[in-house]
């Protein structure tokens, strides 16, 4: 995958596969969205934007990224720093800044990483994805998004645009009166953003089954092989989702664990309303899957019973033709046989030829292998 790609967004069947993306999931320009949180003189090569608390309080935003080592110092400081698809010379400075482990770096930089929590002497990493599903297609479309987490500060790495920066920064001025919670509130903000975006898009997918629904028992034909190929799209679809939505259980679980000091007994509730959002998509993706899984069986079904039907119609028409077929044959020998050469005989063998295909027909009516006209 280029680099280019890999900025621009994923989408598919897998992590990592891209497809060019000009806007984030929610239709914002990921040049200028959360546009007053833009360093206007970074170092760094990618687009930076950061954001300072103090003692709860919003105090500055959009300052330059050397100057974050200072406020650190400060214990009653709380940083945010963002990265826009940061190069491995941008997270080489980041890891003499502030002591982040090698192998963290790595994960940041490689693509197609299991959503996990690791933990490392100074600090969490954690790898999530936000997804968004395209209603037309059926294809599901995935953001990555890289977490460092220190005691006094939350530093995100996204690899491509997806990810709509400036929902995350709305939730947090949602809930000010949480920003003296810590780096909890933070990550909270950003997960938060990221398991809505799993529920919303398990709705989606739920939406769409029910319209597939709609057109399994549809009369025309032509839309078996519709059903078939956006049955599978959207199991396709499914079986992504639930890989990114089933590891969040684990992610939220070891966050709220209470040696790891991230998450306050305050902002305890938030991260199980997260949990419950993470536990409840997760359940419905799976409902899901079955559902779309009996929609192909019963999709498949159906093409059997059209097929018995249409043979019985070829079976039945076929018998009664075979009779006719049979009685000018048999005096197709040019054998003298009674009624040969004589009006009669034409006569008799007609009436008989007739006479058995109404019976055929009748019999075959009342035993409905050969159906009425629609």
């Amino acid at each position: 995958m280029t680099e280019t790609d890999a900025r621009n967004g994923a989408i598919g069947g897998q992590y990592g596969s891209a497809t060019p993306r000009d806007t984030t999931f929610n239709g914002s320009d990921p040049t200028t969205v959360a546009a007053e949180t833009i360093c206007r003189d970074a170092t760094t090569r990618c687009q930076a934007r950061t954001r300072l608390y103090y003692k709860g309080k919003l105090i500055e935003q959009g300052f330059p990224v050397e100057q974050i080592s200072d406020h650190l110092t400060d214990p009653d400081s709380l940083l945010w720093l963002d990265l826009r698809d940061p190069d491995r010379d941008d997270l080489e400075v980041l890891r003499e800044e502030f002591g982040l482990h090698p192998l963290a770096i790595e994960d940041a930089l490689v693509d197609g990483e299991r959503p996990k929590v690791d933990r490392y002497h100074t600090h969490l990493f954690v790898t999530s994805y936000a997804a968004r599903l395209d209603a037309k297609s059926g294809e599901l479309a995935t953001s990555e998004v890289a977490a460092f987490i220190l005691p006094q500060g939350l530093i995100t790495v996204r690899k491509d645009d997806g990810v709509d920066i400036g929902k995350v920064i709305d939730r947090w001025d949602a809930s000010p009166d949480l920003a003296g919670q810590g780096v909890g509130y933070l990550v909270h903000g950003l997960l938060d953003y990221i398991v809505d975006g799993h529920f919303e898009a398990v709705q989606s997918l739920d939406d769409a089954v029910e319209g597939l629904e709609d057109d399994l028992f549809s009369p025309d034909v032509k839309q078996d092989l519709q059903v078939q190929r956006r049955s599978f799209e959207l199991r396709k679809s499914l079986v992504l989702l639930r890989r990114l939505v089933l590891p969040m259980r684990e992610v939220l679980n070891t966050l709220m664990r209470r040696d790891l000091q991230v998450v306050t007994q305050d902002m305890m509730p938030y991260y199980q309303d997260i949990y419950d959002h993470a536990l409840r998509a997760t359940e419905w993706t799976e409902s899901l899957r079955d559902l779309v899984t009996t929609i192909l069986e019963t999709n498949l079904t159906i093409q059997g019973n059209r097929m018995n039907i249409i043979t019985k119609k070829v079976t039945g028409w076929a018998a009664i033709i075979a009779v006719p077929t049979f009685i000018t044959g048999f005096y197709g020998m040019n054998v003298p046989y009674p009624g040969f050469s004589d009006h009669y005989g034409f006569i008799t063998a007609m009436v008989v030829m007739l006479l058995s295909g109404f019976i055929l027909y009748r019999v075959f009516r009342r035993r409905d292998w050969i159906l009425r006209a629609a």
